[in-house]
Order: structure tokens, then sequence, then C-alpha cells
């Protein structure tokens, strides 16, 4: 994040590409999250359900969000987070997380930004939409 006195209204501060979705990304998230939902590891539950393939666990990509948040403001700084789940991530999918200043005010004596956040796939289909208030 540049000095706190240089970020303005309109200013992206988060920008952060990640890899593409893989089913192995998916596994590793299971064991780690505890989410073992079948809809997201095995393709013939996924079919029978209705969806071409399996998907990414929504707390996946919101997490992918935060992980880019924290990289650009240190977590210490960070006041609130919130998203809101928009459309699923396919297999596949490379996610840029990003986000832009839409407000700046003062509060508890402290100089903050408010965040405006997205994350999107390659395509440019947005998967969640969320904001954040940061202390600068």
């Amino acid at each position: 994040m540049t000095a706190s006195g240089d970020i303005r209204a309109g200013d992206r501060i988060v920008h952060k590409v990640f890899p593409p979705i893989t089913r192995h990304t998916l596994a590793l998230y299971c064991g780690a999250s505890g989410d073992h939902n079948p809809i997201h590891v095995d393709l013939d539950f996924a079919k029978a359900a209705g969806f071409p393939d399996v998907f990414a666990h929504g707390m996946l990509a919101m997490a992918y969000l935060g992980q880019a948040l924290t990289d650009a403001v240190p977590p210490s700084r960070l006041r609130s987070f919130a998203t809101r789940f928009v459309a699923i991530t396919q297999l596949g999918a490379k996610l840029t997380c990003e986000g832009t200043v839409t407000e700046l005010f003062a509060e508890d004596g402290e100089r903050r930004a408010r965040l405006a956040l997205t994350a999107a796939d390659d395509r440019g289909e947005v998967k969640l939409e969320g904001s954040a208030v940061v202390a600068l």
C-alpha cells in the first residue's frame, strides 16, 4: 500500500491474480477447511445434482479475496471485511481479486478507507463482491 497521505478515492490498492483452481486445490481445501461436501470433489455427485462439473467452495474464493486484501494492507489495519457470493466459481477459474478506495473518512481517531472488493474469473465474471474498512 502506498503512503496513506497519497491514497485517494478511486485508487486501486488491492490487486492479486491467483492460479487456476484445480481438482487438487479443491481436495486440499476440503482437508484444510473440513468442508467435505461432495459437490466440490465428486464429479458424479455434481452431475447428478445438475452441474456439468465440480466447482469451488465459496469460502475458498472468499479466502483468496481475504489473502489479496491482507497482502495489500497489514492485517493489523483491517477494521472490517464482508463479502457477498455472486456466482459459482468453476473449476479452472483464475481469480483476480481487486479492491478500490470508495471513501476516505475518520473514525475512532483514525484515518480510514472504505474499499469495494471483487473477485472475478478470467472471463471477467464477478464471483464475489465485498467491502472492507482499513486504517491508513
